[in-house]
């Protein structure tokens, strides 16, 4: 059974961070959810759609799925000794990414980040922002050099995208290939 942490920041686009939760928790990963106090006042905002009830759809699904609070540092997740196999941060605002570069855990998405790197497990940051300054890409360039991946939120138009849903999931797929998880989210390329 694969374990993978989602964090949720207050960057636009959450609505990648909750289709990558469907996606791992279809699989039947035990799926962590991080969620800072501006994401959850993001995602309605943004998609309609309230964290906590559409995590507990996916739990009446059967589907395994965990909201932690971001205040609980005595959470499972903020221990290296806690087996994860990755974590998602799909949006990350260039605020927590900053926090993450610099080692500094105000929150559980943040300390959780922080094991990931110590652990030398894969860190996934889905970067949100334009343009970027000098500072965010110092930050991205140290966070590359500690063994995260930096994903810009980027997609690709090679596969045709024809809705919005597309090019979302073609993001995700990116994601869950980088994670070498099968998937048939997009055309690939060939």
């Amino acid at each position: 059974m694969k374990t993978f942490i989602i964090g949720l920041t207050g960057a636009s686009g959450s609505i990648y961070g909750l289709r990558l939760i469907e996606e791992l928790a279809k699989r039947d990963f035990l799926v962590h959810v991080i969620a800072t106090d501006t994401a959850k006042q993001v995602i309605p905002f943004e998609t309609n759609i309230h964290l906590e009830a559409f995590l507990e759809d996916l739990q009446q699904k059967g589907y395994r799925v965990v909201l932690e609070d971001a205040a609980n540092f005595f959470s499972s997740v903020a221990s290296g000794s806690y087996q994860t196999d990755g974590m998602i941060i799909a949006p990350c605002s260039m605020g927590t990414l900053a926090e993450i570069a610099h080692g500094i855990s105000d929150n559980l998405l943040d300390r959780a980040a922080d094991v990931c790197l110590k652990e030398r497990r894969p860190l996934i940051l889905l970067a949100r922002e334009t343009p970027v300054n000098i500072i965010n890409l110092e930050n991205m360039l140290t966070l590359t050099k500690a063994g995260a991946i930096i994903f810009p939120a980027s997609p690709g138009f090679y596969s045709k995208p024809k809705t919005l849903e597309d090019i979302i999931d073609f993001m995700v797929g990116k994601i869950l290939d980088s994670l070498h998880i099968e998937n048939t989210l997009f055309k690939k390329w060939s």
